[in-house]
């Protein structure tokens, strides 16, 4: 498990993983209020069959559901990579010469 050393690598990466995490939220957001909107506005779109004789409504949904698990492991994917590049950096500690 990555421990940070210093509180700069750690605000660097909560903040890294922040942006990440709240640009995945719009996009998420961006795609639901897509379905809200042709629910609110064009209800009657939702009973066409598209897909294997599901309807808009039942196939947006599902494809909201698998994009949110989508979403999630690229979430996931990217945190690693960030983590996995601060162990690689070097420390700007003294090898002994920290506060215990």
């Amino acid at each position: 498990m990555h421990v940070n050393n210093t509180s700069t690598e750690k605000e660097s990466l909560t903040k890294r993983k922040s942006v990440l995490g709240i640009r995945l939220f719009f996009i998420y957001l961006i795609c639901y209020a897509g379905f809200v909107a042709i629910g609110v506005f064009q209800y009657e779109l939702l009973a066409i069959q598209v897909l294997g004789g599901l309807n808009l409504a039942l196939a947006y949904g599902i494809g909201l559901i698998i994009f949110a698990v989508i979403l999630g492991v690229v979430y996931n994917y990217y945190c690693t990579k960030y983590e996995d590049e601060a162990d690689a950096e070097p420390s700007n500690e003294i090898e002994g010469g920290g506060v215990a």
